[in-house]
């Protein structure tokens, strides 16, 4: 061919470099493990070592598809979001991260048992408060009271008052877990409210909580793994074998399993509800995977005579 002609089907230069680097090492095609050691990450798939946010972005867009009617409207009350710069997508003009698209799934299991509007919630370790305000922009609440740490409750206590309105915040109590014992404490909670702390506590603090929340609540909502995990292939343990161990040890359910195994995940559901009914006499009135992660489950428990 005269040098001069150009030739047709060509490598591009993106190609040409990939080819030149990936392909280079002759023991990256072999078959035995193509597939999870990158060659296939070029072939069809994204390297999820180095795109993690191009896949979290994925998911919350995924799972933005499929929210129900009312759960879009509970999404679009709840104003503020954006504070703190979430990662985000847009969906049907909304911005939506995966914090309060999990709030508003929460929201939905918990309203179609529990009577909200004007009713008093208390919640177990809030994180930064995101449940707190998706609630409190959904119903009008009697009160809202927040029982955690000292550091994770003055994080909840700057990041809800910059969210919610004067009239809103007026209604949000926070309690440290060194005063719950000293605290005036209504009659009755409506409902109590646990998303996954417990599973980073010990058993018998659990336990305990679980007491109180016999003592103080009508209801209790909770999602929590089913159990725990020991694949270094999900996140390689970079936080140190002593950071695992303690992982592993802390909750009321330490059995290590499958957790992207259905099975294995249904076959702890009953150890699940076990383990976290508050007392004898509680009754479980509705359980499910907590989507969308494998080994997450939820329930929400009525107590006797409510």
């Amino acid at each position: 061919m005269d040098s001069g002609t150009k030739r047709k089907y060509e490598q591009s230069p993106q190609w040409a470099q990939i080819n030149d680097s990936v392909f280079a090492d002759e023991s990256a095609t072999d078959l035995a493990r193509f597939k999870s050691d990158g060659i296939n990450y070029k072939f069809t798939m994204w390297d999820p070592r180095i795109n993690g946010v191009r896949y979290l972005k994925t998911l919350i867009y995924n799972l933005a598809s499929t929210l129900s009617p009312e759960n879009v409207a509970r999404l679009r009350r709840i104003g503020n979001r954006q504070v703190g710069a979430p990662v985000t997508i847009t969906y049907d003009g909304d911005a939506i991260c995966m914090d309060y698209l999990l709030a508003v799934q929460e929201l939905d299991f918990v309203s179609g048992h529990v009577e909200l509007d004007g009713g008093r919630v208390l919640e177990i370790g809030a994180g930064y408060g995101r449940t707190c305000h998706a609630f409190l922009a959904n119903h009008d609440l009697a009160e809202y009271c927040i029982i955690d740490l000292p550091k994770s409750l003055e994080m909840s206590r700057r990041y809800l008052r910059e969210v919610l309105d004067e009239h809103q915040f007026a209604k949000v109590r926070f309690v440290a877990v060194g005063d719950i014992d000293d605290a005036a404490w209504p009659e009755r909670y409506d409902l109590c409210v646990n998303i996954n702390s417990f599973a980073e506590m010990t058993a018998e603090t659990v336990a305990d909580y679980l007491e109180l929340i016999d003592v103080r609540c009508r209801a209790f909502y909770t999602k929590n793994p089913v159990g725990k995990y020991l694949d270094a292939s999900l996140d390689g343990h970079v936080q140190g074998a002593g950071t695992v161990a303690l992982a592993l040890s802390t909750g009321p359910l330490t059995d290590i399993i499958d957790i992207h195994d259905s099975d294995a995940v249904a076959g702890e559901r009953a150890k699940f509800l076990s383990a976290y009914r508050p007392a004898d006499g509680w009754v479980c009135v509705a359980d499910g995977w907590a989507k969308p992660w494998s080994f997450y489950w939820q329930a929400l428990y009525l107590a006797p005579g409510a």
